[in-house]
């Protein structure tokens, strides 16, 4: 079982600001059969989630296609804690469930302990830990967690 430890220092990671990775790059990564939420409170967008299916990402999918890559989900500080993750989650099972997946994929790494939390809380299961998956990041581990989606 996994357990968080503390540190000497946090470490702050600013996925967006990796080449290539912010949502606005995202653009020339989509493929067909890409799903796509947002969700919103008081008129404004809070928060968003995006599913890779296909063989786009063929790399990430295990070459499978009844699996779905749960691409990236993200609340706005202001509004965590309030179920909007989940609910960004469960349009995302449901959305992967109704095009035939069996399996819902989440990659995440150890550094990122609150996203473990979540996902552990949705239900997935640790299914896979590469700790040679990011060669120019060697103090991060790729976690890949898996979540059944046969049974509805």
């Amino acid at each position: 079982m996994l357990q968080p430890r503390a540190v000497d220092r946090p470490y702050v990671k600013d996925y967006d600001a990796l080449p290539g990775e912010h949502p606005q790059d995202w653009a020339a990564r989509f493929a067909p059969g890409w799903g796509f939420f947002a969700a919103r409170g008081r008129g404004e967008r809070v928060g968003g989630a995006t599913v890779a299916l296909g063989a786009h990402e063929a790399a990430l999918l295990d070459g499978r296609d009844d699996l779905a890559l749960l691409w990236d989900i993200r609340v706005a500080p202001e509004a965590r804690g309030q179920g909007i993750g989940a609910g960004l989650f469960a349009a995302a099972e449901t959305w992967a469930r109704e095009r035939g997946c069996r399996r819902l994929k989440v990659e995440t790494q150890n550094i990122n302990v609150p996203a473990c939390r979540f996902y552990a809380r949705q239900g997935c299961v640790l299914g896979a830990i590469d700790r040679l998956a990011y060669p120019a990041l060697p103090d991060e581990v790729q976690l890949a967690w898996y979540k059944d989606l046969a049974a509805g």
